[in-house]
Protein backbone atom coordinates (compact mmCIF):
# COMPACT_ATOMS: atom_id res chain seq x y z
CA UNK A 1 0.00 0.00 0.00
CA UNK A 2 2.81 2.43 0.85
CA UNK A 3 4.50 1.64 -2.41
CA UNK A 4 1.40 2.50 -4.44
CA UNK A 5 0.94 5.77 -2.49
CA UNK A 6 4.56 6.63 -3.13
CA UNK A 7 4.24 5.82 -6.83
CA UNK A 8 1.11 7.98 -7.05
CA UNK A 9 2.89 10.91 -5.41
CA UNK A 10 5.78 10.57 -7.84
CA UNK A 11 3.42 10.33 -10.80
CA UNK A 12 1.44 13.34 -9.56
CA UNK A 13 4.61 15.45 -9.63
CA UNK A 14 5.19 15.08 -13.38
CA UNK A 15 2.53 17.62 -14.43
CA UNK A 16 3.58 20.43 -12.07
CA UNK A 17 7.24 19.74 -12.82
CA UNK A 18 6.57 20.00 -16.55
CA UNK A 19 4.78 23.30 -15.93
CA UNK A 20 7.75 24.50 -13.89
CA UNK A 21 10.15 23.59 -16.68
CA UNK A 22 8.04 25.50 -19.21
CA UNK A 23 7.89 28.51 -16.87
CA UNK A 24 11.66 28.47 -16.46
CA UNK A 25 12.10 28.43 -20.23
CA UNK A 26 9.62 31.30 -20.59
CA UNK A 27 11.45 33.12 -17.80
CA UNK A 28 14.68 32.80 -19.77
CA UNK A 29 13.10 34.53 -22.75
CA UNK A 30 11.52 37.19 -20.53
CA UNK A 31 14.88 37.87 -18.88
CA UNK A 32 16.56 38.48 -22.22
CA UNK A 33 13.72 40.77 -23.25
CA UNK A 34 13.62 42.40 -19.80
CA UNK A 35 9.85 41.96 -19.64
CA UNK A 36 9.29 42.80 -15.98
CA UNK A 37 5.52 42.31 -15.90
CA UNK A 38 5.84 38.82 -17.35
CA UNK A 39 8.67 38.02 -14.92
CA UNK A 40 6.45 38.95 -11.98
CA UNK A 41 3.68 36.67 -13.23
CA UNK A 42 6.15 33.83 -13.76
CA UNK A 43 7.56 34.27 -10.25
CA UNK A 44 4.11 33.89 -8.67
CA UNK A 45 3.37 30.77 -10.70
CA UNK A 46 6.80 29.28 -9.94
CA UNK A 47 6.34 29.79 -6.22
CA UNK A 48 2.98 27.98 -6.23
CA UNK A 49 4.44 25.04 -8.15
CA UNK A 50 7.50 24.81 -5.92
CA UNK A 51 5.32 24.76 -2.80
CA UNK A 52 3.25 21.92 -4.28
CA UNK A 53 6.36 19.94 -5.23
CA UNK A 54 7.86 20.47 -1.75
CA UNK A 55 4.65 19.19 -0.13
CA UNK A 56 4.75 16.05 -2.24
CA UNK A 57 8.42 15.58 -1.42
CA UNK A 58 7.67 15.82 2.29
CA UNK A 59 4.87 13.27 1.95
CA UNK A 60 7.22 10.88 0.16
CA UNK A 61 9.79 11.32 2.91
CA UNK A 62 7.13 10.74 5.57
CA UNK A 63 6.08 7.49 3.91
CA UNK A 64 9.66 6.22 3.86
CA UNK A 65 10.26 7.39 7.44
CA UNK A 66 7.08 5.66 8.64
CA UNK A 67 8.54 2.42 7.30
CA UNK A 68 11.81 3.09 9.15
CA UNK A 69 13.64 3.53 5.86
CA UNK A 70 16.09 6.28 4.94
CA UNK A 71 14.36 9.24 3.29
CA UNK A 72 16.63 9.16 0.25
CA UNK A 73 17.32 6.99 -2.78
CA UNK A 74 18.57 4.13 -0.60
CA UNK A 75 15.25 4.00 1.24
CA UNK A 76 13.35 4.00 -2.02
CA UNK A 77 15.50 1.15 -3.33
CA UNK A 78 14.89 -0.84 -0.16
CA UNK A 79 11.13 -0.37 -0.50
CA UNK A 80 11.28 -1.21 -4.20
CA UNK A 81 13.12 -4.46 -3.48
CA UNK A 82 10.18 -5.60 -1.34
CA UNK A 83 7.44 -4.37 -3.68
CA UNK A 84 5.72 -5.93 -6.68
CA UNK A 85 5.82 -2.52 -8.40
CA UNK A 86 9.40 -1.82 -7.37
CA UNK A 87 10.76 -1.53 -10.91
CA UNK A 88 8.07 0.95 -11.86
CA UNK A 89 8.68 2.90 -8.66
CA UNK A 90 12.39 3.26 -9.42
CA UNK A 91 11.82 4.11 -13.10
CA UNK A 92 9.33 6.86 -12.27
CA UNK A 93 11.59 8.21 -9.55
CA UNK A 94 14.54 8.33 -11.95
CA UNK A 95 12.45 10.12 -14.57
CA UNK A 96 11.30 12.63 -11.96
CA UNK A 97 14.87 13.24 -10.81
CA UNK A 98 15.98 13.75 -14.40
CA UNK A 99 13.28 16.39 -14.92
CA UNK A 100 14.32 18.07 -11.67
CA UNK A 101 17.92 18.18 -12.89
CA UNK A 102 16.79 19.80 -16.15
CA UNK A 103 14.81 22.42 -14.22
CA UNK A 104 17.82 23.10 -12.04
CA UNK A 105 20.08 23.55 -15.09
CA UNK A 106 17.64 26.02 -16.67
CA UNK A 107 17.36 27.86 -13.36
CA UNK A 108 21.17 28.14 -13.09
CA UNK A 109 21.29 29.62 -16.60
CA UNK A 110 18.56 32.10 -15.68
CA UNK A 111 20.52 33.08 -12.57
CA UNK A 112 23.64 33.69 -14.64
CA UNK A 113 21.62 35.81 -17.05
CA UNK A 114 20.36 37.90 -14.13
CA UNK A 115 23.92 38.39 -12.84
CA UNK A 116 25.15 39.51 -16.28
CA UNK A 117 22.29 41.98 -16.57
CA UNK A 118 22.94 43.33 -13.07
CA UNK A 119 26.61 43.90 -13.88
CA UNK A 120 25.70 45.59 -17.15
CA UNK A 121 23.18 47.86 -15.45
CA UNK A 122 25.66 48.75 -12.70
CA UNK A 123 28.28 49.63 -15.33
CA UNK A 124 25.80 51.79 -17.24
CA UNK A 125 24.86 53.63 -14.04
CA UNK A 126 28.55 54.28 -13.28
CA UNK A 127 28.99 55.79 -16.72
CA UNK A 128 25.90 57.95 -16.37
CA UNK A 129 26.68 59.23 -12.89
CA UNK A 130 30.40 59.69 -13.46
CA UNK A 131 31.17 57.32 -10.62
CA UNK A 132 34.19 55.86 -12.34
CA UNK A 133 37.20 58.15 -12.73
CA UNK A 134 38.25 58.48 -16.34
CA UNK A 135 41.51 56.81 -17.29
CA UNK A 136 42.36 59.40 -19.91
CA UNK A 137 45.32 61.70 -20.33
CA UNK A 138 44.97 65.43 -20.62
CA UNK A 139 46.95 67.74 -22.92
CA UNK A 140 49.94 67.75 -20.55
CA UNK A 141 50.20 63.94 -20.56
CA UNK A 142 49.00 63.42 -17.01
CA UNK A 143 45.89 61.57 -15.99
CA UNK A 144 42.70 63.52 -15.58
CA UNK A 145 41.65 64.62 -12.14
CA UNK A 146 38.92 62.59 -10.47
CA UNK A 147 35.59 63.57 -11.83
CA UNK A 148 32.95 64.39 -9.30
CA UNK A 149 29.86 62.18 -9.40
CA UNK A 150 27.01 64.02 -11.02
CA UNK A 151 23.27 63.54 -10.74
CA UNK A 152 21.54 61.66 -13.54
CA UNK A 153 19.72 64.87 -14.54
CA UNK A 154 23.10 66.35 -15.56
CA UNK A 155 24.53 63.24 -17.22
Amino acid sequence: MHDTNLLQLITDDFAPLQQLMELLQTESLALHGREMQLLEEILAQKQALIILLEQHGRKRSEILASLNLPTNRDGLEQLASQSSIGDQLLEQSDALMQMLAQCQAINVNNGQSIQVQQASTANQLKILTGGEPPALYDARGSTSKLAMPRPLSQA
